[in-house]
């Protein structure tokens, strides 16, 4: 009995983590994956060069990887579901401002308040949320939001491109904007005000988890974690910008939107073997299968290329390491350092992954016109399979650290 009411102890209301998996869909959907679907609109509008406002997009990521690090402290200090509530305000009130900018700069300074309020309401805060309700238990619960929210592509690039069929991309980002306030707001307040404490209640502190690192190696083990993050997150947002023209480009034709459409489900995919089969696998080995994963579908594509086979075995090995990555990235950091300075962290590595993010697509687009595809792609892939090194040795120093000698009455 005991056993059983310690287990129950570890798990976050399953409430919680769907209202937060519809949060995270539709901050998502909104504030991300509805951008490409717009974009040829908001170009012509603004008599502006798609290639223009891509690049004021990967402006915008850059800022928002800048401020990063002071959002980490604001979720520790506050509490994320706080932060989370300000930031549905902020995203509607960017989407709205980005709907009736009059002229070019105001709609560049609208988006760049768009991808901040992105880092305030998406996975970095809500994993930070979750950590804060239940440590004990938040690898579990982020293994089940990630699943639920790797649906946000699904649905709403088909909900954009039908609202964008009868309305404008101003009317599309009002009606993302009333999402924002009238769904995602409520929750998260609702998160910060009953939910959090509905979850600890019983309890006189919320506990603590220890992490793996000693205290000596924290310092570099938090030095390498990033770095490998970061680049297998250089190495995601490069080909994932270009991979359609890019499949194309190796021969595939018309089959490439085709074989580009299997990168969705098999995030999916992923996340729910994870969740079925890798209750004993350790975030560090899991970080190091998406280490080896997205690389490697990155050199199976260069391989096999033309052949639809090779793209579509690419996509989906590709899509399974991205699927991982978002698992991981939420729940490694955690595991080495922690539940004490979660939000800080969470910061850093976001601030990390999105200014190379920001920055990745224009260095494939510039390498593949210097070197051509299947070496830029080769390129891209070995810089990312240096995050297979961090983690390594990650594991070597945790393995080589001396273990602590229990005392002896």
């Amino acid at each position: 009995m005991p056993r059983a009411s310690a287990l129950s102890d570890n798990k976050v209301p399953v409430g919680i983590i769907l209202a937060l998996g519809v949060t995270q869909i539709i901050g998502y959907g909104t504030l991300y994956y509805s951008f490409s679907i717009l974009a040829p609109d908001m170009a012509a509008d603004f008599a502006r060069s798609n290639e223009w406002i891509f690049g004021a997009l990967s402006g915008a990521l850059l800022v928002g990887g800048l401020t990063a690090p002071w959002l980490g402290l604001l979720l520790d200090r506050i509490g994320a579901g706080r932060v989370m509530s300000f930031g549905s305000a902020i995203a509607a009130g960017a989407l709205v401002a980005c709907a009736v900018a009059p002229g070019r700069v105001s709609y560049v300074g609208a988006l760049v308040f768009i991808e901040v309020a992105a880092n305030f309401v998406q996975y970095g805060a809500a994993f930070a949320l979750l950590v804060q309700i239940r440590p004990q238990g938040a690898q579990r619960n982020i293994t089940y939001l990630t699943l639920i929210a790797g649906f946000a592509s699904t649905i709403f690039w088909p909900i954009t491109t039908a609202l964008h069929a009868k309305l404008s991309w101003q009317d599309v980002y009002l009606v993302f904007a009333a999402l924002n306030l009238l769904v995602c707001l409520p929750i998260h307040v609702w998160m910060s005000r009953g939910a959090t404490r509905h979850a600890v209640s019983g309890s006189v502190a919320t506990p603590v988890v220890e992490g793996l690192l000693p205290a000596h190696l924290r310092r570099l083990g938090f030095v390498l974690m990033v770095m490998s993050f970061a680049l297998m997150s250089l190495a995601s947002s490069a080909v994932l910008v270009h991979m359609v023209p890019l499949l194309s480009g190796l021969g595939l034709g018309a089959a490439a939107a085709m074989v580009g459409a299997l990168f969705g489900p098999s995030q999916v995919m992923s996340r729910l073997i994870n969740m079925v089969f890798g209750k004993a696998v350790a975030p560090l080995h899991l970080a190091l299968i998406a280490g080896i994963l997205i690389p490697g579908g990155m050199l199976i594509l260069v391989l096999t290329a033309p052949s639809i086979v090779g793209a579509m075995v690419f996509t989906v090995t590709f899509g399974m390491g991205n699927g991982l990555l978002s698992i991981v990235s939420g729940t490694l950091p955690l595991s080495l350092f922690g539940s004490d300075g979660y939000g800080r962290r969470q910061g850093r590595i976001m601030s990390a992954r999105l200014i190379l993010s920001a920055l990745a697509p224009f260095f494939l687009a510039f390498s593949m016109e210097r070197i051509g595809i299947a070496a830029s792609l080769a390129l891209v892939a070995g810089l990312g399979g240096f995050a297979v090194v961090g983690f390594l040795a990650i594991a070597w120093r945790i393995r080589a650290a001396p273990k602590p000698v229990p005392d002896v009455a």
